[in-house]
């Protein structure tokens, strides 16, 4: 049997490069308009925002954080809170028409022992799911397909999370 190789090396930039200093949820929210293409911010609002997961597990998978850097939910006063999950609703059905999710899983890895990648700063994972959108790849090979690029979601999905 010939030996065959799949590459995602879009991955090791996650696994091995440098931390930046601070934070990126705080340079998020801080980040002007112009810059949010590049940063992939799609949604600043008075307390949560959104934005696409640079290494995401599917196609369109956002994070919704709140403003104010805290890294647990009994953290939030109810404004913030509120302003996360009505977010974090509204990311799910503004993703089901935009790209026809037909599921989502939705959910907060709180602490690194959770599983959190950036543990210091709470956000949420909201990642859109279809039937038979598991397949051998993640399961055999720990590889994902991704079927577009960032920049290309980014610009797809940036007109429908525009402030009403």
């Amino acid at each position: 049997m010939t030996e065959r190789r799949l590459w995602a090396p879009w991955r090791m930039e996650y696994v091995a490069g440098p931390r930046a200093p601070g934070c990126i949820f705080c340079e998020f929210a801080a980040a002007p308009r112009e810059r949010w293409r590049e940063l992939l911010v799609l949604r600043v609002e008075e307390h949560a925002l959104l934005v696409l997961n640079r290494y995401p597990f599917v196609s369109s998978h956002l994070l919704v954080a709140p403003k104010r850097h805290v890294a647990q939910l009994d953290e939030l006063p109810a404004v913030e809170y509120d302003a996360a999950m009505h977010l974090v609703r509204d990311a799910a059905a503004k993703l089901r028409g935009a790209i026809g999710a037909e599921a989502f899983n939705v959910g907060f890895n709180l602490g690194r022992a959770a599983g959190a990648g950036i543990a210091e700063h709470l956000h949420a994972h909201v990642v859109p799911r279809w039937g038979g959108d598991t397949n051998f790849m993640p399961v055999l090979a720990d590889v994902r397909v991704m079927p577009e690029y960032l920049d290309a979601t980014w610009a797809k999905l940036a007109p429908v999370f525009e402030r009403e």
